[in-house]
């Protein structure tokens, strides 16, 4: 008898997600520490650890929206293009909420048999008015729209730094300190319209095992063989 081999298929299973990071000054408020968008990206950091046959994608958004990185399973080149974002990666201010949606959708495989998803990461402070008929358009596409809200409903000033050194807080044209406020009716909305849910974040934890939960009961999808 002779040795040989054989090949067998392993079927992997998942879903597409996009994740919408805000990068807005606004999401340099130190309501959550030791920012809010320093805490979003550990968030995604460590949901990228956990996923296993998913594939990501994510879009970064101000005053307009970007792909930052195209949908994909390689989660070591997520890691990687994330350590790249900061609020200077977005030239326009402002929170356009609907345009992050409007990319999300555009930018799924339309080839791809798996469920799809839109995680939506801000503090919900939006300047636009189409962010709820967005997410109503993502789901009569069959695509999930959650939200995690980033800050407190208190408000906070947001700071401005000089390298490591803190030297006074954002002002208006009238040279008022501009308070930032999470939006939670905002985003509760967008997420009821996109059928998806909204979760807030907090210090202890920027609603990644919540929104793990929510993604684990989405019915998967074998996305291929290896």
């Amino acid at each position: 008898p002779q040795p040989g081999s054989k090949m067998a298929e392993a079927k992997v299973k998942g879903i597409d997600i996009i994740v919408a990071l805000d990068v807005s000054n606004s999401m340099m408020a130190e309501d959550l520490s030791p920012n809010r968008l320093v805490s979003a990206k550990r968030a995604i950091y460590k949901m990228l650890e956990k996923l296993q046959g998913d594939r990501v994608g994510i879009i970064v958004f101000a005053g307009q929206a970007y792909v930052q990185l195209p949908i994909t399973s390689d989660y070591a080149a997520g890691k990687l293009f994330l350590s790249t974002i900061d609020t200077d990666v977005v030239p326009v201010q402002g929170t356009d909420i609907g345009a992050a949606i409007d990319l999300s959708m555009k930018s799924f495989s339309e080839e791809s048999p798996a469920q799809k998803a839109i995680v939506i990461i801000t503090d919900g402070e939006n300047h636009e008015a189409d962010a709820v008929v967005a997410a109503q358009e993502a789901a009569e596409q069959g695509i999930l729209v959650f939200t995690i809200g980033m800050g407190s409903q208190d408000g906070t000033p947001i700071p401005q730094y000089n390298g490591n050194t803190r030297t006074g807080f954002k002002k208006d044209q009238d040279g008022n300190i501009v308070v930032t406020k999470l939006n939670e009716q905002m985003l509760r909305e967008i997420a009821k319209a996109g059928n998806g849910a909204y979760i807030r974040a907090s210090n202890a934890e920027v609603g990644l095992q919540p929104l793990l939960a929510e993604l684990n009961q989405i019915a998967n999808t074998d996305l291929g063989t290896v």
